[in-house]
């Protein structure tokens, strides 16, 4: 039986392209050869780390970052356009506040934990892009949490606290040291992929990585020789 192939996606929930991009690694998951599994773990980045803990409008905020609404706007228009052939939908006139995401990326650290790390990065991405969700506010989080099979309470006695903050951090500066300054970032086996790739470029890396790892039976073979 083959070991799963192993995938980090380092990526910021209010990133449209990390939104794409993990629209994207479904689709390539969901249409692999029977046989391949995959084992993704989620690090985090902070697009915006000196962000108020509670956002910013989101039309001061971007007409501020890139100079006019008027160009905030266009680039907005640019990810429309790529999600489209996927039909992954954006509802941007729905987003009224550019949220901090820190608790968010504390709140995938419960979710890994749990199991569930992928089925609520999907979740975050989905409500603040396609449904226009505050993803900064603790109880929006605790929804959507509860949706992928957490505990609400416990969700938000979580996020009351500070645990998992240095564990951020750490993770941070991890991705900093190994030269990741835009996302997403898919590091998939020794394949490194940056920005939003096409599934079927996504599905050729996973399937190449595939063929590299030696199954398990081989590796107790080895190990059986190396004893």
């Amino acid at each position: 039986m083959n070991p799963p192939v192993k995938i980090t996606v380092t990526s910021d929930f209010i990133c449209p392209w990390c939104y794409i991009g993990e629209q994207r690694l479904a689709r390539a998951v969901e249409g692999l050869p029977a046989g391949i599994d995959v084992e993704l773990l989620w690090l985090p980045f902070e697009l915006n780390p000196d962000m108020p803990v509670g956002g910013m409008d989101r039309k001061t905020y971007r007409s501020g970052k890139f100079g006019s609404w008027e160009r905030s706007q266009a680039l907005d228009a640019g990810t429309v356009a790529a999600g489209a052939t996927d039909g992954i939908p954006f509802a941007y006139a729905a987003i009224a506040r550019t949220p901090n995401t820190r608790l968010a990326h504390r709140l995938s650290l419960l979710a890994h934990r749990a199991g569930k790390q992928s089925e609520y990065a999907a979740a975050v991405l989905r409500a603040y892009f396609a449904e226009g969700k505050d993803i900064g506010d603790s109880d929006v989080l605790a929804d959507i949490a509860a949706g992928v099979g957490l505990n609400r309470e416990e969700v938000l006695a979580f996020l009351e606290g500070d645990e998992g903050a240095m564990e951020i951090r750490a993770l941070e500066l991890f991705s900093q040291d190994r030269g990741i300054h835009s996302v997403p970032h898919i590091q998939i086996g020794v394949t490194t992929l940056s920005s939003a790739q096409p599934v079927d470029t996504i599905r050729t890396a996973i399937i190449d990585e595939a063929a590299r790892t030696p199954t398990a039976a081989q590796t107790d073979t080895s190990k059986g020789i190396a004893s």
